[in-house]
Formats: structure tokens, C-alpha cells, sequence
């Protein structure tokens, strides 16, 4: 089993690592080929694999992981990265991957892996464990930015409830990197509400009303339900729910 304690270690890896590892295209992928059909590695998609645990049958990496090897420049944003830290109300059998490389969505272990285009590139961090995922800051506006990868607004509002603190600068770059004025307004309008547990002080609010379009918008699509039952903010010129939290008492983004 020459190797397997090194693809054990790796986790999850490229069918280039192990080249790199055997030193021989040839001989990877005929030690790939059968690591495969003994049990000792598992294929997850095409170039990638994962180690078996001997002992439980499963896979050494997680889903968090196999999603950050997925490409060189993959990691783990939106509501994945809620998950990753723990802050997430619901656990999706989704995994949320921004990068630049191209790929198929694609399931492994009754999880699906879908790619998403990233809009910026900072606020990106390495953690000891060989993981990528998007800091606090940047998974906020992330998931402002698209409800879809969050499970609707009323998702949003519970994860940023078990969130104990922001920094307000990291939030103020990311706004600025999007340079997306209607990102402002609906980032100022949600966070409003939830300024204090999350430590946002006036001048975060004064700044992002300083950026929002003097046209109206609407927090929500125009054609969505949801809509039709908001009122006019004029303070942040959007359409909007009375209350972003009693979205939460009431269930109204289900």
C-alpha cells in the first residue's frame, strides 16, 4: 500500500498531486486505478479523489475540503461558508464553491457541489487544514448580493443572528470591490436592524447611504410575492419588508 499514507494525509487531491507525488504519469494512474477498485480511494468527480478510512469506510475529507480541491483556486462562499463557521440556521446538502474555473455542478456522498462566480477576490482565507472559504465580512455581502445561495432572505437574518460580531471596514471594502450601488442600499437596509449585536456603528450607514441610487428599488424582485407586500424605506429609497426581523418570527420568506 506504497503512497496510501500520503493520499491519506492529502485527503482529497488531484490526479496531478498524486503525478506529482509518484513522480510518473503512468505509474499514478495505474496505482489511482487500483487504490479505486480496492476500497483505498474513492473517485469524486474526473481528476479528483478522496482516501478511504480504513476503519469507517468513508472518506477522510469533508465536503468543505474536497470543495476547496475542486480547483486551484476554489473555496468555500455564500451559505457554505455560514456552515463552515458555524453560524448557519439550516444545513444545506449543497456546497456552495466559488472559482474562476469552469466546472459541471456535480454530487458526491449525496452532496452537490455548485459553482459560483465569484464578483470580487478578497476577503479569502487559508485556514491550517488546507480549507479556503470567504472571511465573515465578505460571506455577508456575498450573500446579499444573491439571496439564492443563502436560501432566501429569512435564512440570511438567521444566520447573521448567530453571528457575534462584524468589522464594518472589511464590509465598507467589499461594498466598494462589487461597486454595485444598489449592494449598498439593500446591505445598509438589512443591517439596520441587526446593528447592534453585530457591532455596526452610524458612520457604516452614513457611508452606504452616500452610495445608494436615487432611483427606488426593491429589496426583492418586482415580479416576486414578497414584494407587493413591502413599503417604501425613504431613507434607503427601497421597497422592503416593515421589519427585517419579524421576517424570522413569521416565516415570511418561506
Amino acid at each position: 500500500m506504497k503512497y496510501l499514507e500520503q493520499f491519506t494525509e492529502l485527503g482529497c487531491f488531484s490526479r496531478q498531486d498524486a503525478v506529482k507525488l509518484i513522480g510518473n504519469e503512468q505509474a499514478a494512474h495505474s496505482l489511482l486505478h487500483d487504490y479505486v477498485r480496492a476500497g483505498y480511494l474513492e473517485r469524486v468527480r474526473r481528476d479528483l479523489y478522496v482516501a478511504i478510512s480504513l476503519e469507517s469506510k468513508t472518506s477522510v475529507a469533508d465536503r468543505f475540503l474536497i470543495a476547496t480541491r475542486i480547483a486551484n483556486d476554489a473555496y468555500i462562499s455564500h451559505h457554505s461558508a455560514f456552515e463552515y463557521y458555524g453560524y448557519a440556521n439550516q444545513v444545506f446538502h449543497e456546497v456552495y464553491v466559488s472559482t474562476y474555473s469552469r466546472f459541471r455542478d456535480f454530487q458526491y456522498s449525496g452532496i452537490t457541489y455548485s459553482r459560483v462566480s465569484p464578483k470580487i477576490d478578497s476577503g479569502v482565507l487559508m485556514a491550517n487544514t488546507g480549507i479556503r472559504v470567504t472571511d465573515l465580512e465578505r460571506t455577508v455581502i456575498d450573500s446579499i448580493y444573491t439571496f439564492s445561495k443563502i436560501g432566501g432572505l429569512e435564512e440570511l437574518i438567521r444566520c447573521l443572528l448567530l453571528v457575534p460580531s462584524l468589522q464594518q471596514e472589511k464590509l465598507i471594502t467589499y461594498l466598494d470591490e462589487y461597486r454595485q450601488a444598489n449592494l449598498y442600499q439593500k446591505a445598509g437596509f438589512i443591517l439596520t436592524e441587526l446593528a447592534d449585536p453585530l457591532g455596526l456603528s452610524k458612520p457604516f450607514f452614513d457611508y452606504c447611504k452616500t452610495k445608494i441610487p436615487k432611483a427606488k428599488k426593491y429589496l426583492y424582485t418586482e415580479k416576486d410575492a414578497l414584494a407587493k407586500r413591502s413599503i417604501f424605506h425613504e431613507d434607503w429609497m427601497i421597497f422592503a419588508p416593515k421589519s427585517i426581523i419579524s421576517l424570522v418570527s413569521k416565516g415570511g420568506d418561506r
